[in-house]
């Protein structure tokens, strides 16, 4: 069994940088006055400003910010309200080191990184991630769906550097835990709504029920919609960076003595969204020549097709339209905590969680700023000829996990510790095409759309350039959640 010796020390604490306001006045303005120094030991100086107790569950039980011996940046309740944060992509501005960005242009799928450990493309289902991220101590899988809406966050604590000795897989970067508001079985109701531009509008509530037999529920909503920033020419297809994404979670907490108490919580998510827009920059910044010859000489450059330019600001019409519809996400999660004191030094819990991910997939960020590039040229029928590659995927995920962990206080409170008894089970499956939705026409730069049974954009005909199922398990026997673990991988 493995100790963790709690050892009291003065910390240091860095400072937070300020934002400073302005105002105008009217009035002449005065000199700024000396600051004078306070004596904290001199009983009629005024009070000395104290520093706000926050407290984190990092080591798998409550301690204070500055008595915790890791790496740890913490969101706050009130960091989040007033940043209007409403994803987990939001967060990557409030922490250092954090990195949080979109798979390429699929605004569903996050790629978190820390200290340099990014995932390459983990939104394959063969690939894992190297940050490990956490929703009431529920481990989240897959990229997929961690871009769904917030609800009711009261905290985000970002553990920077290896965390498998308290939170187990992947988390060779670090750890990303989303704590939750737990019902308070008091009546509170709190709503936000606002509006933004491209007739965007969002809304929240949450609400606290009174206490009855025991239980205390509490739900919370939230939704969020935008029309896309940038306009698809092509009539009936949607742009670049929509969204319409919504939630909804219920708890319930059951607390017949002061001993014991029982959290059920269910979510679901569903998001319509479509990608950022793959915006040529810049063209032959290598002086390459041009040539319009088929099959393109190395070391050559074809020529920009008729209608495509550079922007260097962003566009708000797209060069060329594209067929374009909306990807869909939908998450869904069931989890039940379980505390019991079995005395003032000794509690165990139980955290059983099932979720599901589900994902429909249409990215047709490039059009005709991304490879396959334009040859005018080529044969008639030619597959050179073709261009907007759509990236397609079916992918579905599933996962059941069940954590216990002994955690204790002994030896008059001088030696803290943890024993932890981990499983996870994981089934994922996808299915993804790459065809080419449009064709050049000649050689000005005239296109039409292909056939979507041709293409390979219709299910049924796609023809698969990627396919994946995966059956991992772990488990752990331990002072931590996986110190040990075996897994099995097919697909």
């Amino acid at each position: 069994m493995t100790a963790c010796l709690k050892i009291k020390s003065l910390l240091s604490v860095a400072a937070s940088p300020l934002a400073m306001c302005c105002a105008a006045a009217f009035a002449a303005p005065a000199l700024a006055q000396p600051v004078q120094p306070v004596d904290p030991l001199d009983p009629t100086a005024g009070p000395v400003a104290s520093v706000e107790e926050i407290i984190v569950t990092a080591t798998k039980r409550e301690t204070n910010l500055r008595d915790t011996p890791i790496a740890i940046a913490v969101v706050g309740a009130e960091t989040l309200k007033n940043s209007q944060i409403s994803s987990l992509l939001d967060i990557a501005n409030s922490v250092p080191t954090l990195r949080m960005t979109t798979f390429e242009s699929r605004s569903t799928a996050l790629t978190v990184g820390i200290r340099g450990i990014v995932p390459n493309d983990a939104n394959q289902p063969a690939r894992e991630q190297g940050v490990g991220v956490y929703l009431d101590g529920v481990y989240l899988g897959r990229q997929q769906g961690l871009n769904a809406a917030m609800l009711d966050i009261e905290r985000v604590e970002v553990l920077r550097g290896p965390q498998g000795t308290l939170f187990g897989r992947n988390t060779e970067g670090g750890a990303v835990s989303m704590v939750t508001r737990r019902p308070t079985g008091e009546y509170g109701l709190r709503t936000t709504a606002g509006v933004s531009n491209f007739n965007g509008y969002n809304f929240d509530a949450h609400l606290d029920l009174p206490e009855f037999a025991g239980v205390s529920v509490k739900l919370d909503a939230a939704l969020q919609r935008h029309d896309a920033t940038t306009e698809n020419p092509m009539e009936g297809q949607v742009g670049w960076n929509y969204l319409n994404r919504r939630g909804f979670r219920a708890q319930a907490r059951w607390a017949p003595t002061d001993a014991f108490d029982a959290i059920y919580s269910y979510d679901t998510g569903h998001s319509e969204t479509s990608p950022f827009l793959s915006q040529l920059v810049s063209y032959n910044p290598l002086n390459l020549p041009i040539s319009t010859v088929f099959p393109r000489p190395a070391g050559t450059i074809s020529p920009l097709p008729p209608g495509v330019n550079v922007h260097t600001k962003r566009q708000k019409v797209a060069d060329i339209g594209v067929p374009q519809q909306p990807s869909i996400d939908e998450v869904e999660g069931h989890s039940l905590h379980m505390n019991w004191r079995i005395n003032p030094n000794l509690e165990l819990r139980s955290i059983t969680a099932y979720r599901t991910v589900d994902v429909e997939q249409y990215d047709n960020a490039g059009g005709p700023n991304r490879p396959p590039v334009f040859q005018p040229n080529a044969p008639e029928g030619n597959s050179a000829r073709n261009f907007s590659r759509y990236s397609l995927s079916d992918l579905g995920q599933s996962q059941t996990s069940q954590e216990f962990q002994l955690v204790g206080t002994t030896l008059e409170d001088r030696l803290d510790y943890v024993v932890g008894l981990y499983y996870f089970r994981e089934t994922a499956w996808e299915e993804a095409a790459t065809p080419s939705t449009l064709t050049y026409v000649g050689s000005n730069g005239n296109y039409v759309v292909r056939d979507p049974r041709v293409a390979g954009i219709t299910r049924g005909f796609r023809a698969m350039t990627e396919a994946a199922r995966r059956y991992p398990r772990a488990r752990a026997c331990s002072s931590t959640p996986s110190t040990r673990r075996r897994s099995w991988t097919t697909g």
